[in-house]
């Protein structure tokens, strides 16, 4: 018998809680996403995340300690060498990274691959440089109406393609996009992700990205818990990015969001019904909308939104249910550049059945979340992954 029938990761992308031990080795010494953010914006209210202990993890400026907090609380180190989205959660279910995923930040994609793009795209290509998606929109939106293509990249391995909704239609993004993941997988062309940018041109003349976006990440180079919980007939849910990140591998549903508030009420439907298995969340709004656009005043914004719909979570879990609250990295937006920040993330834990709470042991990796699932539900480990449960510390 489990302890748990039915367990809710949530990770709040990119909500990092201070540099890792090795920051200054990717350029992100004194990085400190939730504590830069508490910081610029003192009044921020999470009054649920604190109950569960998150002011608690560590000092927070101008914010005093829960008193007497209902869950298990501590930080995560990352072992796989990287800061992205892929690593991350990877590494929480089972696979250590080792070697980091390509990035083209400061050349640009190589001029052979542009042009063989071009060639099988029929367009031309403009921008092929690092930028955020709403300032090339607005540096070359203008070439894109007249028939040509915008690629650019960030400081993620990741190439970006955009496409106006209403001339070049989500279908041939699409289509492009899939040409551009084949092309890709050349070895020194290789990134994590090709992601289509999908936008349209307002009446006043600016163009805004809509909720179409799609990701074609590499498959995980090898099996993970989720593979393992589906493989046992167990349910494996996932909200948001979590399939994009997987490309669908091990999971038994999947569930598109708009948003991260609408990611959360996914979730809250989700609870809503009768499973046996784990549902999987990613809110990407923390990271897309404020962590790369360095908005901390926005993240704070974001992060109240969700502590609304986190209370309206809670009260729907039972006795039997377990919800984990983390993070797949760090993206502080009072650091310099656009790019992730190499953190530790927060580890909240509840389950209306915990007699109380309390702080954990800081944890060596993220992967402790797969392998307390796995000893959960009493899977075994796939080969090759990483991880122990502190399964006994969550009762």
């Amino acid at each position: 018998m489990s302890d748990y029938k039915r367990i809710f990761i949530i990770v709040m992308d990119s909500l990092g809680i201070g540099p890792m031990e090795d920051a200054a080795e990717y350029g992100d010494t004194g990085a400190d996403t939730l504590g830069h953010i508490v910081e610029r914006v003192p009044d921020i209210k999470m009054p649920n995340l604190r109950k569960l202990g998150m002011a608690n993890i560590r000092s927070l400026a101008g914010m005093e300690p829960e008193q007497n907090p209902i869950g298990r609380y501590t930080r995560l180190r990352e072992v796989s060498n990287g800061k992205d989205t892929m690593t991350g959660h990877w590494e929480m279910m089972g696979l250590r990274t080792v070697k980091p995923f390509q990035t083209f930040t400061e050349t640009g994609f190589p001029e052979e691959l542009i042009q063989e793009l071009e060639k099988r795209f029929g367009r031309p290509i403009v921008g092929n440089k690092s930028s955020s998606g709403t300032v090339i929109l607005d540096e070359f939106g203008h070439e894109e109406d007249k028939g040509a293509v915008i690629v650019y990249t960030s400081a993620d391995s990741v190439m970006q393609i955009c496409g106006n909704e209403e001339t070049m239609g989500v279908p041939k993004l699409y289509e492009y996009c899939e040409i551009a993941r084949e092309l890709t997988m050349k070895e020194e062309w290789k990134v994590g992700r090709i992601i289509a940018r999908p936008y349209i041109r307002k009446a006043d003349g600016t163009y805004e990205r809509t909720a179409n976006r799609h990701d074609y990440a590499l498959k995980p180079f090898g099996k993970t818990v989720l593979n393992s919980l589906q493989e046992a007939g167990y349910d494996v849910i996932s909200v948001g990015k979590i399939f994009d990140i997987f490309v669908g591998e091990g999971l038994t549903e999947s569930n598109k969001s708009k948003s991260s508030v609408h990611g959360m009420e996914q979730t809250i439907e989700i609870a809503r019904r009768d499973f046996n298995g784990l549902c999987f969340t990613n809110l990407v709004d923390f990271d897309s909308e404020w962590g790369h656009r360095r908005n901390p005043e926005g993240y704070a914004l974001e992060i109240e939104k969700f502590d609304v719909k986190l209370g309206e979570l809670m009260p729907l879990l039972k006795e039997d249910d377990l919800l984990i609250i983390t993070a797949d990295h760090g993206n502080d937006p009072t650091y310099t550049g656009t790019d992730h920040t190499r953190e530790k993330v927060p580890f909240l834990a509840w389950s209306p059945s915990m007699e109380n709470g309390g702080k954990l042991p800081e944890q060596e990796t993220f992967a402790v979340i797969g392998a307390t699932v796995a000893k959960n539900f009493g899977i075994e480990m796939p080969e090759g992954t990483i991880g122990t449960s502190i399964l006994e510390m969550l009762k």
